[in-house]
């Protein structure tokens, strides 16, 4: 395992690595995020894929991510964190919907925990999962940053992110 971490528009993020792949993006104050000393040793100049692809996604270049990913959870997380790549760049869905979409109608609680512990945030997109009334409910990563990922997805051309560089340090 290894690990380094970047600063992005939505503060800074930890990046996790397992045998080349990535299993985990965490933010500085998500919940359900690991103890420090289970992400292995520093790798500052590791990362180079994902540093880029995370670039182009917060200047509007990039609408889905290609990443190998090695991600740790139960058969039923992992069939929850598959659907969410699914659901498309700038559009939303509830958990209710979800859990339809994955043969369970009746587990939209269940699909909720599942979301809230996805390990790579962003790129596996659980923020575009709102309430059924249409309302923002919990994210790792906080209300607001969840409001400002959604609202920079339907709206990219007004730039509420820049990394006018390109990469993420």
């Amino acid at each position: 395992m290894k690990y380094t971490v970047v600063d992005s528009p939505v503060g800074p993020l930890t990046l996790v690595g397992e045998d080349g792949m990535l299993s985990g993006l965490y933010m500085h104050e998500q919940r359900h995020r690991p103890p420090q000393e289970r992400f292995g040793e520093e790798d500052p100049a590791g990362f180079g894929a994902v540093k880029e692809q995370l670039a182009e996604y917060f200047t509007g270049e990039r609408t889905a991510f290609d990443l190998p990913l090695r991600l740790h959870g139960t058969p039923f997380q992992r069939v929850v964190w598959e659907a969410l790549r699914e659901i498309p760049y700038g559009e939303t869905t509830s958990y209710g919907e979800l859990a339809e979409r994955i043969g369970r109608p009746g587990a939209a609680r269940a699909v909720g925990l599942a979301n809230g512990k996805n390990p790579v945030g962003i790129i596996v997109p659980c923020h575009r999962v709102i309430g059924s009334s249409g309302a923002l409910t919990g994210y790792g990563g906080g209300i607001a940053v969840k409001r400002s990922l959604l609202a920079f997805e339907r709206a990219p051309e007004l730039t509420l992110f820049s990394a006018p560089d390109r990469t993420l340090t």
